[in-house]
């Protein structure tokens, strides 16, 4: 009598699981393979958008200054009719390419939903918001690229990697959260700041952790720029230092400086039902395009008040300010606060990281002749770190970013203290920072046309 054959021992089925295994071992390197595309190629994508950005931008900001030089009068006309028709233009389809652009993602990442996901991403979306954001340096705006490029960099590298056929919950986070960080790191070329960006800003609301594929992306993003643009410092190569002494006095106070004005802008411009500024909103939900051309009948105003020089992000300003030649006096700091705050309550899409920048390099000029033992360019980038921290209460992104865009590594302790004391003095002002705020502004808003 022959032994029985048992389905283990059977040629046949070892050779079928076999067989199995191996196809599900393909299938496993071929997902892989997707995926290393996916955040790989998609990351130099977003590096030659932000290039591309950061071109239109610049050339739209060229243009209102040739306006500005031909007549002072241009302002009057343009600022405020480009204000009200940005607006009109994102009352319905386009509704969600409104304002920084750094909310709507990190919206998707608190959310993970394909439907909200779908609409913020969409790349009809992307494209409006850079388009809309050039529009807006086009008529003056006070407003900034780096936002609106952290949009178009996530809804890029995930509309990519949906294209490859990439479906999972985490790996379309990691690449929303990827494109995200290679947008900052390519529209400033910092790519460590990109990192920073991404760890401090963003992975605290998701819920995976920084894998190494997510940071060779944002890498790989700012090593585009790098490789096109060359090695140049976005603030110049200023190569500072500050030894222990004096000075750090005016680190503590600009550290405090800076986290009160930041912490009032946040106040300023998140939404509110109660007071004047209850008031404001209620006005800007009723007529938002009136509202707009309001706006930028302030902005035109402010900028007739400045010297002209509160229009667009602010970078030859903030440049003069660090080389310690500045083209203007202590009253820019009022000037350039007021013009960021009206531009962003008019809802023009645009950012807010670089007019920050202006304005707290504008710190310096105020406080250097009260501050013993600091120069202006000292103080200026500790202003421009200390009022970033404020605004994003993000402490070491702003360290990062700062130390990268001003070539000035040996100012690492004392910019380091200067931005987490301002985070903290904005904390009491602002008790959610500013773009988390606005993220939950974005999905109250969804919600009900969701239901």
């Amino acid at each position: 009598m022959s032994d029985p054959v048992f389905p283990d021992t059977d040629p046949e089925v070892a050779a079928r699981r076999r067989l199995h295994l191996l196809r599900h071992r393909r299938r496993r390197r071929l997902r892989q393979w997707r995926q290393r595309i996916a955040f790989w190629v998609g990351a130099v994508l977003v590096g030659l958008a932000g290039l591309a950005f950061a071109w239109l931008a610049d050339a739209s900001f060229g243009l209102f200054q040739k306006m500005l030089q031909h007549s002072a009068i241009w302002p009057w006309l343009v600022t405020p009719l480009g204000f009200a028709l940005l607006v009109w233009l994102t009352q319905g389809a386009l509704r969600d390419a409104r304002g920084s652009g750094i909310p709507q993602v990190i919206a998707t990442l608190e959310r993970p939903e394909a439907d909200l996901r779908a609409r913020l991403l969409a790349p009809p979306i992307a494209l409006a918001k850079l388009l809309l954001t050039a529009g807006a340096l086009l008529v003056g705006g006070s407003v900034g690229r780096e936002g609106p490029t952290v949009h178009v960099g996530a809804a890029l590298l995930y509309g990519f990697g949906k294209r490859l056929g990439l479906h999972g919950r985490r790996t379309l986070s990691g690449l929303i959260l990827a494109g995200g960080a290679a947008g900052i790191a390519a529209a400033f070329n910092t790519p460590l700041g990109g990192v920073v960006f991404a760890i401090e800003e963003l992975t605290h609301t998701f819920e995976q952790r920084f894998s190494g594929l997510v940071l060779t992306a944002v890498l790989l993003g700012g090593i585009v720029t790098l490789g096109i643009v060359g090695p140049y410092s976005y603030l110049g190569a200023l190569d500072l230092r500050l030894t222990w002494g004096l000075g750090w006095i005016g680190v503590a106070v600009i550290g405090v400086v800076g986290g009160l004005l930041g912490g009032c802008y946040g106040r300023l411009v998140l939404p509110t039902d109660q007071g004047w500024l209850g008031r404001l909103n209620a006005l800007r939900g009723r007529r938002p395009v009136a509202f707009a051309a309001g706006c930028g009948l302030v902005l035109a105003a402010l900028g007739l008040i400045s010297g002209q020089h509160v229009f667009g992000t602010g970078y030859a300003e903030t440049h003069a300010i660090l080389a310690g030649e500045p083209v203007t006096g202590g009253d820019f700091l009022l000037w350039k606060f007021l013009a960021n705050v009206v531009s962003y309550l008019a809802g023009v899409p645009g950012g807010l990281f670089s007019p920050s920048l202006a304005v707290g390099a504008a710190l310096g000029p105020w406080l250097v002749d009260w501050l013993p033992g600091i120069s202006l360019a000292q103080c200026a980038l500790l202003g421009v770190a200390a009022y970033l921290a404020g605004v994003t209460r993000t402490p070491l992104t702003a360290t990062v970013i700062t130390l990268e865009l001003a070539h000035s590594p040996d100012m690492a302790l004392p910019v380091l203290a200067a931005c987490l004391l301002a985070a903290a003095v904005s904390g009491w002002l602002m008790p959610v920072p500013l773009y988390h705020a606005l993220s939950q502004q974005v999905l109250n808003a969804l919600t009900p046309r969701r239901n």
